[in-house]
């Protein structure tokens, strides 16, 4: 299979919408798969997406469509959902995929990859390559037509179910993603997404104004020096388990730098500096994705992963705590467990022969 066969977007929020239409500007054949067709009426209608902001104009589609039959294709499949829906999203996708495809996840979070690849083999579906990166675009959904471009990070990571995967595949996606590098493994690349570092955090130190919907700018209003001490201290046990599983964590201030290009000595400067943030409103409720995503799919496996190398996370088990209580749901339950990820069981020092130099991350599914 080739490009020339087409590539496959799956989801149509923001970032789906923004990759789709940042492909189609290379001319790329793009055909977007959504559930949901009303959300994307217009770009049903016209068969392509209006980009407004730092990505500008309107990119023809090859399709837009609900029916993930076509998929089977696509040479390439990215996948722009919810981090969340993963589980779901590979048993949907399970039928129609073939040998020879990549599976492309936009963003995986902590891991995501070697979830992905466990729940596609759970599935019944091939052995594929899957690898991941980070969200790539800050980007909203406007209307039924298109989308805001808030920024395109200018440096990211990439990982997957397997080195190998990594291997045949970075090439093209650094050719029509420049800004990445290959991450040493999943777990270094989930843990340079700097959203799951501030989200959770932030959240906790303005709980009340979001859990009255009242207005808050996130990132510009819901910072302070006392906020910022919560940030550091999650960084820091995020740093403390990216060593112990072979991995180094760039500073905060310099992963905002390398996205976004804010040379500030503080990070509390840096967040406010950062143009993509300057508008970006808190949530409203405290069920929002902005919040459960980042515990269920980068919080509860990097618990988990600590537990496993003797690593203390105070700040994280308390977040962890918090937040279920206050979401009335246990989120080291439904969260992307180490049993997701096929690692259930597994020591300390097994989990790093998985992620080591020629190991498959994910196993297959018996």
């Amino acid at each position: 299979m080739s490009v020339l066969d087409g590539i496959g977007v799956v989801g149509a929020g923001g970032e789906g919408r923004a990759v789709a239409a940042y492909l189609a500007a290379r001319e790329l054949p793009v055909h977007l798969y959504t559930r949901d067709l009303e959300a994307v009426g217009e770009i049903v209608r016209r068969r392509e997406i209006v980009a407004r902001g730092v990505l500008d104009g309107r990119f023809a589609l090859r399709e837009v469509t609900a029916d993930p039959a076509g998929l089977a294709a696509r040479a390439v499949v990215l996948v722009a959902t919810v981090t969340t829906a993963y589980p779901e999203v590979a048993a949907r996708l399970a039928p129609h995929l073939r040998p020879g495809q990549v599976v492309v996840l936009f963003s995986g979070k902590l891991c995501g990859s070697v979830e992905f690849a466990c729940a596609l083999a759970a599935a019944g579906g091939p052995d594929l390559d899957v690898v991941e990166t980070d969200a790539l675009f800050a980007a909203r959904p406007c209307g039924t037509e298109g989308v805001t471009v808030l920024g395109t990070k200018g440096w990211n990571l990439i990982s997957g179910s397997t080195e190998a995967a990594v291997a045949r595949r970075a090439g093209l996606l650094r050719e029509w993603f420049p800004m990445l590098e290959i991450a040493r493994n999943p777990v270094e690349r989930g843990l340079h997404d700097f959203g799951a570092v501030a989200h959770v955090p932030i959240a906790l130190a303005n709980l009340g104004t979001i859990d009255r919907a009242e207005d808050l700018l996130f990132y510009v209003d819901g910072v302070s020096a006392r906020t910022i001490a919560l940030l550091e201290r999650t960084e820091a046990e995020f740093a403390a388990v990216a060593a112990a599983y072979g991995a180094r964590l760039l500073p905060m201030t310099e992963v905002l730098d390398r996205y976004y290009g804010c040379p500030a000595t503080t990070l509390l400067d840096a967040l406010r500096t950062v143009e993509p943030y300057r508008t970006i409103a808190a949530p409203t409720s405290l069920d929002h994705r902005f919040l459960t995503e980042d515990i269920r799919s980068t919080l509860v496996p990097l618990q988990a992963l600590a537990r496993c190398a003797g690593v203390a996370t105070p700040m994280v088990d308390a977040a962890i705590t918090i937040m279920s209580v206050l979401g009335g749901e246990d989120f080291r339950r439904t969260g992307r467990t180490l049993h997701r990820l096929g690692w259930d069981g597994l020591a300390h020092d097994e989990i790093l022969h998985r992620l080591g130099a020629g190991g498959r991350v994910a196993e297959r599914a018996a």
